[in-house]
């Protein structure tokens, strides 16, 4: 099963995972980062296909997709 990593204190929360996922599998999470953001996590593991769409688009590179 795929699963997107997030590396908490790298994500800016830009949201462009979100918007770009075809998916829908990413959202905000609730916990705050060091700097003050609040990172995304994946909210529908079974909805992942693995595309990495959210890596591609992410300008932090905080994104790892594993298949």
């Amino acid at each position: 099963m795929p699963r997107v990593v997030v590396d908490a204190e790298r994500c800016k929360q830009c949201m462009l995972c979100v918007e770009f996922c075809p998916g829908d599998v990413l959202q905000v999470g609730e916990e705050t980062n060091s700097k003050g953001y609040r990172p995304v996590v994946m909210r529908d593991e079974d909805r992942c296909t693995g595309c990495a769409v959210c890596a591609l688009v992410c300008p932090s590179i905080c994104i790892e997709v594993y298949r």
